[in-house]
């Protein structure tokens, strides 16, 4: 029990710590008309084109105009460019002046994503108004449906690892792992109905009470990730008529290790995964067919070791010392490290396909989260490692019998009685096995802890959709609909020996009105340098405004200011002074987009 609290509230405090928000999959990649544009005339429809195929909902576009009016405008639709694209029409002429379009869609990996843009027709309106994204999308919905896939991993880990153990493993007494295969079992049809409820409020961003409007569940249920949760249930009850036709049919053909109860089993257990798959990463992007297959192999490889982890430990401290065979654990041991082994291969391919480059690395959310994971699963090698040399020491050992009774030796009548040599003493197999269970159960602690962090990556922007919407110019946007802080790197040289380096600008919130800078300034060797001066003023020269300066102040080790007005979206530029010596300076310029 003290393993399972152990587990429990290591789950809990890292459910705690990432209950934010999912970052959106599918990047907005482009506009037409561009985002901030000047027309002439009155266009006849609004077309966004984004990263990955998308999803539309009933109220995916919201239009208003320079009142801040909703415009009348036809029904939501794909534009000619295909399943990526995003399109709304408007029915008459629009007037003159800033309109704003707030949008929401759903990523073909089954997350929603939102924003907005403006643009103007004639000429921009003498003030912006404040974006209205429509309704405050609730973070409780959010938070619950994350945490339902949460669970929903794990109990699948536990489950199709808790069986591969039986049929692969082979226990002598599989008893004690009936009460969790079936823990799991319940626990991921009631994670799945969970998230089948919670889907509708997730993608539209409403309350969770929203989950229990019948018309919203009959939409669900038509849409391919709630079909997908569908199937998933469909086969959890084809799982359990076969669990129990196994626990009910003792025969040869239905015995955990038979060979027609490992295909059914492995054919199910690749259908369950493909429910994950489908929905998930691998889902869109590229080569899709190869991601699907990797991320299956992936989903399984990790069940069979963390689920088969699990298993073992259970048997290991509901079993008397010595009594649970060594074959079990060196059969385990082999499947572990096969698991292992696809794990890796999967996972680097994975992080190929995410990453895309090797910037993205450490200059991305996804990337620095998969350096996390990379720490997590380097810990976990070293336990599994570790768990290795204690089944090795278990395999070894020589199986002694305790003595029990003494040969009697013939002995003369009226002898006196022979000294009784002491009893040998009986082996001790009970630290090998302390020592198993101590270092599984520390494998195991990891396992969930990279599970979560697994989990956490399947809802954050990959690097790869990160960089191709940089270079597009439209920056991130959250899950929320609110663009992400812009960051630009500066790079500058004055043409003196260590007179170059780099400036990282930071623009909160990133996006038109009041924002806050920061500046800080990487030398030569990327570590943080002082300068006696640092200038920075905007200009967006497509509306003839600017040069605005902002005011940066030395606030030891950065310069910043609190008071930065950009009243226009748009690509505004900024022109960088770096002085670094009374004689020697440099002004650079970069262009960084601002969202309306």
């Amino acid at each position: 029990m003290r393993a399972l609290a152990l587990l429990g509230s290591l789950l809990t405090a890292l459910l705690l710590a990432s209950a934010a928000p999912a970052s959106a999959h599918a990047a907005l990649r482009g506009s037409d008309p561009a985002d901030g544009a000047v027309l002439k005339s009155s266009p006849g429809s609004v077309t966004l084109t984004f990263t990955e195929s998308v999803g539309l909902l009933d109220d995916s576009f919201r239009v208003y105009d320079p009142t801040n009016h909703r415009v009348t405008t036809g029904g939501p639709g794909h534009g000619p460019g295909g399943a990526d694209t995003a399109r709304i029409t408007f029915p008459k002429r629009l007037g003159t002046g800033t309109f704003t379009v707030a949008w929401r869609v759903v990523s073909a990996d089954s997350h929603p994503v939102s924003g907005a843009l403006t643009f103007s027709v004639g000429e921009p309106s003498a003030t912006t108004a404040a974006v209205p994204a429509g309704p405050v999308e609730d973070p409780a919905t959010g938070s619950l449906y994350d945490i339902g896939r949460y669970v929903a991993y794990l109990a699948v880990a536990l489950l199709l690892g808790g069986i591969a153990f039986l049929a692969l493993c082979r226990p002598p007494d599989p008893g004690p792992l009936r009460g969790p295969i079936r823990t799991a079992w319940w626990t991921l049809l009631a994670a799945t109905l969970f998230l089948f409820l919670l889907r509708s409020p997730y993608e539209e961003g409403t309350s969770p009470a929203a989950a229990f409007d019948l018309s919203a569940l009959g939409g669900t249920a038509t849409g391919r990730p709630g079909l997908v949760l569908l199937a998933r249930v469909a086969l959890l009850a084809v799982t359990a008529g076969l669990y129990a036709v196994l626990v009910r049919r003792r025969t040869d053909r239905f015995r955990p290790s038979s060979r027609p109860f490992l295909i059914t089993t492995g054919i199910l257990a690749v259908a369950l995964a493909l429910t994950w798959a489908t929905a998930e990463h691998a889902s869109a992007g590229i080569q899709v067919p190869l991601a699907i297959t990797s991320s299956v192999l992936h989903l399984l490889a990790m069940s069979l070791w963390l689920g088969g982890l699990t298993a073992l430990l259970t048997l290991l401290r509901r079993t008397d010392a010595g009594s649970l065979p060594a074959a079990v654990v060196t059969r385990f041991s082999r499947v572990a490290f096969a698991s292992v082994t696809v794990l890796v291969v999967t996972g680097v391919y994975q992080s190929w396909r995410g990453l895309g480059s090797w910037q993205a690395l450490t200059g991305t959310a996804y990337g620095r989260l998969l350096l996390v994971k990379i720490a997590a699963v380097v810990l976990l090698l070293a336990a599994a490692s570790q768990s290795r040399r204690w089944t090795a020491r278990l395999a070894g050992a020589p199986v002694t019998a305790a003595v029990t009774a003494r040969d009697r030796v013939p002995q003369t009548v009226g002898a006196p009685p022979e000294a009784t040599p002491p009893a040998a003493p009986e082996p001790d197999p009970a630290p090998d096995h302390r020592g198993l269970r101590r270092s599984v159960l520390a494998e195991v602690a990891v396992g969930v802890a990279v599970l979560v962090v697994t989990t956490i990556l399947t809802g954050t922007l990959p690097g790869r959709a990160a960089a191709e919407a940089a270079d597009q110019g439209t920056g991130g946007v959250t899950a929320g609909g609110i663009p992400a802080a812009a960051v630009a790197m500066v790079p500058f040289d004055v043409g003196t020996p260590n007179g170059h380096g780099k400036v990282q600008i930071t623009l909160d919130p990133g996006r038109v009105g009041a924002n806050s800078v920061q500046a800080v300034v990487f030398g030569p060797d990327d570590g943080i340098s002082a300068v006696p001066e640092l200038r920075l003023s905007f200009t967006l020269a497509a509306q003839k405004i600017g040069p605005l300066p902002a005011a940066l102040t030395d606030r030891g080790g950065y310069w910043a200011t609190d008071a930065v007005n950009l009243p226009i979206p748009g690509e505004w530029t900024m022109n960088l002074t770096v002085r670094v010596s009374d004689l020697d300076q440099v002004t650079v310029t970069k262009r960084i987009r601002i969202a309306g």
